[in-house]
């Protein structure tokens, strides 16, 4: 089973880019991974009701003005979450000098900020540091369905998590990441060897991330599986599951949408660097 994130390095930086390692269709396990759905929910003709795809234009502000409020760190019009759950910082969607200004103060002199979806010109002070293409994808007629091996993860499992992470590599993911919403693992042998959550959340909407298996168990479909029963439990709640990958990755993208899933929005991944001198907001 291919998996669903890769890690693209930037100097000694790694970026988290959703990916698959290898073609899906050569995949052992993958058919009788579908085979499984067919007891699952029934397919969507398109996000469900009160899932308004125009939040997705900048979920990080979003969720963090919408159901993670709770997280929000503010100064200004500008938000982020907590240091240690995630890297995500939300602009406006048309931010001014002042807004940059907050966005440095609250991150702090020198700090990288991660930018998602933006593709205008950051001022000058601060440093671009990369920039991907990349591609959203929403939730177009997934069968999803509950994974029976999966067990719930939370913060007793965080310090396994961790371990599996740093041999994975699927991008950030930080103490409390596992508070952002549902996490399911699978162990084998009382290991953790795979596991997939729930990361930004703007109204109606759930994005799935953190999805990554153990190099030893690649093969299995286990990333299918767990991405199905997140999806599941998002559709559940009546929400609609959305996920973002790199625009270069074919095989992802037709992975992705093998499952349900739909090309919604070409977007961005990058970040730029805060200026090493904190700037007093302009009037």
């Amino acid at each position: 089973m291919p998996e669903a994130y890769v890690s693209t390095r930037h100097g000694d930086r790694e970026t988290e880019v959703t990916a698959a390692s290898d073609r899906p269709e050569s995949a052992p396990g993958e058919a009788a991974a579908r085979a499984d759905t067919a007891a699952g929910t029934p397919p969507a003709s398109g996000p469900l009701p009160g899932s308004d795809p125009r939040v997705l234009d900048n979920p990080a502000l979003a969720a963090l003005t919408g159901p993670h409020a709770h997280f929000a760190e503010r100064r200004g019009r500008v938000l982020r979450y907590p240091a240690d759950v995630t890297p995500w910082l939300a602009l406006p969607d048309e931010p001014d000098a002042r807004d940059w200004a907050d966005a440095a103060a609250l991150s702090g002199p020198g700090v990288e900020v991660p930018l998602l979806g933006f593709r205008g010109q950051v001022p000058e002070g601060w440093e671009v540091t990369f920039r991907i293409e990349g591609v959203q994808l929403v939730d177009d007629g997934l069968v999803t369905t509950p994974e029976p091996e999966a067990v719930r993860l939370g913060p007793a499992d965080v310090p396994e998590m961790l371990d599996l992470v740093e041999r994975t590599r699927p991008g950030p993911f930080l103490p409390r990441t596992v508070e952002l919403g549902t996490y399911l693992g699978i162990r084998r042998d009382g290991r953790l060897i795979a596991m997939a959550g729930e990361r930004l959340h703007p109204p109606g909407w759930t994005e799935i991330s953190a999805v990554c298996t153990d190099p030893a168990y690649r093969g299995e479909g286990l990333a299918t599986r767990l991405i199905l029963a997140v999806a599941h439990g998002i559709r559940e709640r009546g929400e609609t599951p959305f996920l973002h990958t790199g625009a270069a990755n074919a095989t992802a993208i037709r992975l992705y949408e093998s499952l349900g899933f739909r090309l919604r929005l070409h977007t961005t991944f990058g970040a730029a660097r805060a200026p090493e001198h904190r700037a007093i907001p302009v009037a």
